[in-house]
């Protein structure tokens, strides 16, 4: 009976955890669309500030990169990307986390 039930077990995890990544992806690009945030980046391409994937790949395999980020939505940087500042956002410290782990999961 224990051989069932644990793969079983295993299973339902797996497929919570999934469900979970897919509400935390939908809840970041929702968040990103009405918060400022799209009035400067877009997915693939450069407007006022970087496309978000030139972001992420920047960013790819840094440690600390979701923190530094999240920083930066959260309180605005400039200098990273040219001398076109970015301001801060009206976003808390979970969303600025949320947005900025969505970024870094883009390819």
């Amino acid at each position: 009976m224990k051989k069932f039930f644990t793969p079983l077990l295993a299973l339902g995890a797996a497929l919570s955890m999934q469900s979970s990544l897919a509400a935390d992806t939908a809840a970041a690009e929702a968040l990103f669309k009405i918060k400022p945030c799209a009035a400067c980046h877009n997915l693939d391409m450069k407007m006022v500030g970087p496309g978000l994937k030139e972001v992420a790949a920047k960013y790819a395999g840094t440690a600390g990169a979701a923190d530094l980020l999240a920083g930066r939505i959260k309180n605005g940087t400039v200098g990273t990307w040219g001398q076109m500042p970015m301001p801060a956002n009206p976003v808390t410290e979970a969303e600025a986390k949320l947005l900025a782990e969505w970024v870094l999961s883009l390819k």
